[in-house]
């Protein structure tokens, strides 16, 4: 009887120092509650502080406009560690309330970011509540030691047990679409691991065969091959949404499409995606011929600027000596070992190179050995992409209409054929790479950062590489040159398919393992 005497004159108190609280007591207390949030990583916080639905504008160049919702701006802060503090400190400086509505000064250090921002809040009294109802922020530099300037990026685990993830494509900042190589097509909630796999799928992608040498000519796949099974490049490939996707639901998927007699193509589809399933599935572009070798080829995609489609085919060949007098890479008339361009329906732009009468339509550029990663620089509207050397030569090139890249006339690395020499027609122009390597890095999924966990890369390319685990992030100056390279995770190298920003600027790599992992890199200081 005692207990629950005490028991209600405790609850008793309670209810009357909440009722009693005066407005700046109330006030003061959402805003260490919106504090809070965004120093502990805290999106609950966050929500409970704002009057749902209200907008704010957050801190971007000088004359630009960054305008959030506030349940937008408590997701960025949904990133798995929650009551773990950041580098963030937050203080209030002044509250001036007006009958039922207040305005309040914040002063916010982040000193990874050398950035002191200040947050004006409009607040609001509601039925007896005070809430945030708006938000506008302006920051300025700060000092700050040599230690706190170095950038500390961490690899955080989203997920495991992905069979090679291959791709991955944002439906929004917690939702993805993800290609595994030698898997499915999932769908996967970022935030609860849950994953579905899209249904609808076609049914000719290339799987693991049995390898006997003496039904194919010699080099179609390495001696050591003979006997074991093997999926070697086939599989799903990239996963694309339509700039249109929100109005019109289509999806692009590269693949190894296989036939009956195990020959392999690169085919490009398009289908529509209604909830878990792909509908209206067509064929948007077919890098025949099917011939054998279950190697090289290509896949990478991008949309530019322009609304088009570009697509990269490899060349196919596992030995150089298997292309004939005219490479095929460099024959107009053959699909393999180019780069396309297309309208979203499979269609042929008007503006397009030509390249004769003799040239497959959609040729766009050729010349390109086994090109699986192309991204668009939103800033400038210039297409980039990455491309395989045999031994060294792997290159960073920047897409140009109607260029020849080389392949195999021209290359920094050697053959994998020792003796291969082929004889180059005069007059040819090729349009050099704006970088290669002198060591093997077999470079995948690139893209460029735009987020805010690292301020110091922006604009930055970060490209990831199968060999050795290799992730580099490349400078450029306004000529499109590359100025400084930096090597990143020496000591914890993993093979890595593909880099990807989120629609929040989150940065996600994924790992070209059978227990391949998506993981999310994130700054040490924040």
């Amino acid at each position: 009887m005692m207990s629950r005497i005490i028991f209600s004159i405790s609850f008793l108190l309670l209810v009357l120092t909440l009722n009693g609280q005066s407005d700046r007591e109330q006030i003061e207390q959402v805003l260490h509650d919106f504090i809070d949030g965004t120093v502990y990583n805290d999106p609950d916080l966050i929500r409970r502080s704002f009057y749902p639905g209200s907008y704010m504008f957050l801190h971007n160049d000088p004359d630009t406009v960054w305008k959030m919702s506030s349940d937008a701006y408590a997701a960025l802060y949904d990133n798995g560690r929650k009551g773990i503090k950041n580098n963030r400190e937050g203080k209030i400086i002044t509250i001036d309330i007006v009958l039922s509505v207040a305005y309040a000064k914040l002063e916010v250090i982040v000193p990874v970011l050398n950035k002191r921002f200040y947050d004006l809040l409009l607040l609001k009294k509601i039925n007896g509540k005070w809430l945030i109802t708006g938000k506008s922020t302006s920051a300025e530099p700060i000092p700050k030691s040599a230690l706190q300037s170095t950038v500390v990026p961490r690899k955080e685990t989203i997920m495991s047990g992905l069979n090679k993830p291959w791709s991955m494509a944002f439906l929004n900042e917690n939702e993805v679409l993800l290609a595994e190589k030698e898997g499915s097509l999932l769908r996967i909630d970022l935030s609860s691991g849950a994953k579905t796999a899209i249904s609808g799928l076609p049914k000719d992608v290339g799987r693991a065969i049995t390898i006997d040498t003496a039904l194919y000519r010699p080099g179609t796949y390495p001696a050591p091959a003979h006997g074991q099974e093997h999926v070697f490049n086939a599989g799903w490939f990239q996963v694309l949404l339509d700039p249109a996707f929100a109005d019109n639901g289509y999806i692009y998927l590269s693949y190894a499409s296989m036939n009956e007699e195990n020959a392999a193509a690169l085919k490009v589809i398009r289908g529509r995606l209604t909830e878990n399933r792909l509908e209206q599935v067509e064929t948007i572009l077919l890098a025949g011929p099917y011939s054998h070798g279950l190697f090289h080829f290509g896949g990478g995609m991008v949309f530019g600027p322009d609304g088009k489609l570009y697509i990269a085919t490899g060349e196919r060949n596992f030995f150089e000596y298997h292309n004939p007098e005219l490479p095929l890479a460099q024959d107009i008339t053959d699909r393999r070992g180019k780069i396309f361009r297309l309208n979203p329906d499979g269609s042929i732009p008007a503006d397009n190179p030509d390249f004769g009468s003799r040239a497959v339509p959609g040729l766009y550029a050729l010349g390109i050995r086994a090109s699986q990663g192309m991204t668009l620089d939103e800033t400038t509207g210039r297409i980039w992409f990455s491309d395989h050397g045999t031994i060294q030569g792997d290159e960073l090139n920047m897409l140009e209409a109607g260029a020849n890249y080389g392949w195999p006339y021209r290359t920094s690395g050697k053959f994998r054929t020792a003796d291969y020499q082929p004889r180059v027609p005069a007059g040819l122009e090729f349009t050099d790479p704006v970088h290669s390597w002198d060591q093997t890095i077999a470079p995948t999924g690139l893209t460029f950062y735009r987020g805010r966990d690292f301020r110091q890369w922006a604009g930055n390319i970060i490209l990831p590489g199968l060999s050795k685990g290799s992730l580099w992030r490349i400078e450029l100056d306004q000529d499109h040159s590359v100025t400084r390279m930096e090597e990143l995770f020496v000591n914890d190298r993993v093979r890595l398919r593909k880099a990807i920003v989120s629609p929040f600027g989150k940065l996600y790599l994924l790992t070209d393992e059978t227990d391949g992992k998506i993981i999310r890199v994130i700054d040490e200081h924040l």
